[in-house]
């Protein structure tokens, strides 16, 4: 069975430092980076015009790159309340963004990422960065973290984002299917 060619918008969401990289390949071939870069939005600004940067940052991404699929890093629990509050604003940014360009949106944790880039769900932010620049063939490592970041998000999206939408579409497959059942 062969893999789609796919492009994949990886978005690393963050308030001050939003994480963009963009990467096309399929399963099984050669990786090749298309773009890579940081969102920054000062924090001297009201938090409206921090998300409307964001927003229109965005936008300019996807109309340059014309991503497949967007790939964001679902956002988990984190003691810092301010920190996790922001990281939240800006991925629904980008999820806001990807629906009204009806572009489809996969969602990763952390753990996803690092154990489909590393081979560990527990692997530092090192070893990531270092299988990124591997697995992209690139000279050296881009900065910052948080663009590195968005890659891994876009690799681990590209390996194992085919067989979670199959997933999901059985499983809705089947509701459909007993649903019919019940009404019978």
């Amino acid at each position: 069975m062969s893999h789609p060619h796919k492009r994949v918008l990886g978005v690393d969401p963050g308030l001050t430092r939003c994480g963009i990289g963009v990467i096309e390949g399929s399963v099984g071939k050669p990786i090749t980076l298309i773009g890579v870069g940081v969102i920054l939005t000062s924090s001297d600004l009201p938090l409206e015009r921090r998300l409307l940067q964001l927003e229109v940052e965005l936008e300019e991404w996807i109309s340059a790159h014309q991503p497949d699929v967007i790939a964001i890093e679902r956002v988990f629990s984190q003691h810092n309340v301010r920190t996790v509050m922001g990281t939240a604003q800006a991925a629904g940014v980008a999820l806001l963004v990807a629906a009204r360009r009806n572009i489809p949106v996969m969602m990763h944790t952390p753990s996803e990422v690092k154990a489909a880039v590393t081979g560990s769900g527990r692997a530092n932010k090192a070893q990531v960065a270092e299988m990124v620049k591997r697995l992209l063939n690139l000279e050296v490592i881009p900065k910052p973290v948080d663009s590195t970041d968005a890659l891994a998000l876009a690799i681990c999206h590209l390996w194992r984002g085919g067989g979670n939408a199959k997933i999901e579409e059985a499983l809705k497959a089947e509701k459909v299917r007993i649903s019919k059942l019940v009404k019978r």
